[in-house]
């Protein structure tokens, strides 16, 4: 659910209805009869700005504005905030110094959610400047706005440290901090702001709960997702069509899309178009087109009209589906039956379809007829279908296109070396790493995470930082020595090394999602016949996804790993070589980090 949330971090600035204006009065009545009567009550007019500005009359706006004798720092404000967003905004706030009239932390509100909206971010420092000499820094709107502006531009460091240093923090402050985390991936520091606040007795607000879930979602975290549920039904937050949405994207992600469906049936009558396409987006994650395809007709019965975003979730569950002539004819049916101009992203879904069909050079010619210039992501999506179907000669071509794009992709040499590595082309391999070491590119590591009574334990392949470290290697130990009676063999094209079968069979024994799972079964992070929740950053690595076939067994439970494309069920109750996969029944493609 991406940018669900648009944060505004203060209440308005002026009450939305001032007493001295009738309900539902035409302003500029109001306005006339001020004029007849010769009034130059400034809190008058100071609300004549703010209540055009309102209806979309700017000009009005500042007409009313020189017909203050002598604006204050009330008048400039609503001035201000009348034209937020535009570079007028701006100008005004300069001339609003030059007069001179010193702003307040209402004012610099209003700035800092412009300069965050046209990424001014020069100017927003300047700003930043002045309130610490100002000692605005510390109010509650100043703060919550400037926490918003560093988190908007991509730098929640920053944004943690405005919210470190602020003495007094109201429900703005913290909403702004926690949205402003979720959004840029920090998602435990996210989730620890929030149970600071509940810890503070700070009330909690729509913002900062869907925020709160927003991190839960991006970490898979169930258990976390859960409890903010119970706060939300505590708090009353639970019908409110943000939270709801929220919730069924953090059950989705979790893996549990049942109970996001139950959400979502138990708010029917409250949901919105948002809402619809976020329990679509649940079920294309895991490939259900039959769900999702059902809920769009669903949805028409009901009177919404289906939006680009309704079409980008049917696409992308035919895609993770594998099929590839339905991905087509929706795509058409988008343009002809709805009238709506497919985006780039509908066109990736397409790409990434046909290729994973074993159409490669369809795939490769619609990236090249498409009506739009394809970017890194069509030409990753085409390399991974390549890698998946071993064609080591289209995806060198393929990760060409797009280290031309993007000469610092990781993922593009890794993809590639492993194709190559696969096919025993060494050579390649060695000139695919020298290039990496040429472009300083650096590998990304992959991460798995498992949740133990609400605490998220991380771990990257080889790990031995945790404190349990030398009980999780011991337990890992039994389980591959276990597998390995049941008939498990190493898979050993996942190797880019050409290295002896000992130091291979060590690099795939502690893969990270390996380790989590081995820490799963030492915490008991789950009860018994209740299934291991593991979640990984990156794809799964094929070698690991053979080896939770047998563990499965072994465990006598299942295991269920989410990763950033689909959630694989691997199940003790089917036959060895047959797992369950909620997605896709195809084994995972090459290109993965472990």
């Amino acid at each position: 659910m991406e940018d669900l949330i648009d944060f505004d971090p203060a209440p308005p600035l002026l009450p939305s209805r001032p007493p001295c204006f009738p309900p539902n009065s035409d302003h500029r009545i109001i306005h006339g009869q001020t004029i007849k009567a010769t009034k130059t009550d400034r809190y008058l007019l100071n609300n004549l700005i703010t209540q055009y500005s309102k209806s979309n009359l700017l000009s009005y706006s500042l007409r009313v504005f020189h017909q203050i004798p002598s604006p204050n720092v009330v008048s400039w404000t609503a001035l201000i905030s009348a034209y937020t967003n535009t570079v007028q905004s701006l100008q005004h706030f300069i001339s609003m110094l030059r007069h001179p009239t010193m702003p307040n932390q209402r004012t610099l509100a209003s700035l800092f959610k412009t300069c965050a909206s046209l990424h001014c971010f020069s100017f927003g420092l300047g700003l930043h400047c002045l309130s610490v000499k100002l000692s605005l820094y510390e109010e509650p709107f100043t703060g919550s706005s400037l926490i918003n502006f560093y988190s908007r531009c991509r730098l929640p460091g920053d944004a943690l440290k405005v919210f470190d240093e602020m003495p007094q923090r109201d429900e703005f402050c913290y909403s702004a901090t926690i949205v402003g985390l979720a959004q840029n991936s920090r998602c435990i520091d996210a989730l620890s702001i929030f149970a600071d606040m509940r810890c503070s007795d700070v009330r909690s607000t729509d913002c900062s709960t869907s925020g709160a879930l927003r991190a839960a979602a991006e970490l898979a975290a169930l258990e976390q997702c859960k409890l903010i549920h119970a706060h939300a039904v505590v708090t009353g937050f639970d019908s409110n069509v943000v939270v709801c949405s929220a919730l069924i994207d953090g059950y989705s992600k979790a893996g549990v899309v049942q109970d996001a469906r139950k959400i979502f049936n138990d708010n029917f009558p409250y949901m919105n178009i948002i809402c619809w396409n976020a329990m679509m987006a649940g079920y294309a994650q895991q490939g259900d087109h039959n769900s999702t395809l059902g809920l769009l007709k669903l949805m028409g019965a009901q009177g919404f009209v289906p939006d680009e975003y309704s079409f980008l979730a049917i696409l992308t569950s035919l895609c993770n589906a594998g099929m590839f002539l339905q991905t087509k004819q929706w795509l058409t049916r988008m343009k002809m039956d709805h009238g709506l101009e497919p985006s780039l992203e509908h066109y990736t879904c397409l790409v990434g379809a046909v290729g994973r069909g074993g159409q490669l050079d369809d795939a490769e010619r619609i990236a090249l007829t498409m009506p739009f210039k394809p970017d890194a992501a069509v030409w990753r999506a085409l390399l991974s279908a390549c890698a998946y179907h071993g064609a080591a000669d289209k995806a060198w071509s393929i990760a060409r296109r797009l280290l031309e794009l993007d000469p610092q992709d990781d993922s593009a040499y890794v993809i590639v070396a492993n194709v190559l590595s696969a096919a025993g082309r060494w050579d390649d391999v060695a000139e695919v790493r020298k290039m990496m070491r040429d472009r300083r590119v650096r590998k990304k590591g992959g991460r798995s995470w498992v949740e133990v009574q609400g605490k998220v334990h991380v771990f990257v392949a080889g790990d031995r930082k945790h404190e349990r470290s030398v009980e999780i290697y011991k337990k890992l130990g039994e389980l591959m020595e276990e597998i390995e009676k049941l008939g498990y063999v190493p898979s050993w094209d996942e190797m880019l090394h050409n290295v002896g079968k000992v130091e291979k069979k060590e690099a795939l024994w502690y893969h990270s999602e390996k380790l989590a799972v081995a820490f799963g079964v030492l915490s008991e992070s789950a009860p018994m016949l209740k299934p291991l929740r593991i979640v990984k950053n990156l794809r799964i690595c094929k070698d690991c996804h053979e080896a939770f076939k047998y563990m499965t067994r072994v465990l006598e439970r299942e295991i269920i790993v989410r990763d950033p494309n689909k959630k694989l069920i691997f199940s003790h109750n089917n036959s060895l070589r047959e797992c369950l996969i909620k997605l896709n029944v195809a084994e995972t493609a090459q290109g993965t980090s472990h």
